[in-house]
């Protein structure tokens, strides 16, 4: 059974900084992706960010680029979300999804089959 669990989420100042992380664990295969969707009240679930497991290709949003930096932890089956300068539009809940997506397709969510619960993030003064 797969599960994908989120944490780290908060308040924030903007320009301040947070760090999610996302546990999986019964991914049965040995390359997937993994990724971070978000969704503000009203707003579609976006894309952020991608990881593709075993192979080290990483996306990003260009609303992200050059603020959020994705990792990933071999041993622990662990990836995090540095997300530094946040701003108010920053402000959503953050999604933790796992399947077998590749290339163009990272920012659909409809591709990923595992979801975690969702972690807060609030950036406001």
């Amino acid at each position: 059974q797969v599960q994908v669990v989120e944490s780290g989420g908060g308040s924030v100042q903007p320009g301040g900084s947070l760090t999610l992380s996302c546990a999986v664990s019964g991914y049965p295969d040995i390359r997937y992706s993994l990724g971070w969707f978000r969704q503000a009240p009203g707003k579609e679930r976006e894309g952020v960010v991608a990881l593709y497991i075993g192979v080290d290709i990483t996306y990003y949003a260009d609303s992200v680029k050059g603020r959020f930096t994705i990792s990933h932890d071999d041993d622990k089956n662990i990836m995090y979300l540095q997300m530094n300068s946040l701003k108010p539009e920053d402000t959503a809940m953050y999604y933790c999804a796992a399947g077998s997506v590749y290339g163009g397709s990272w920012q659909n969510p409809s591709k990923y089959k595992y979801w975690g619960q969702g972690t807060q993030v609030t950036v406001s003064s």
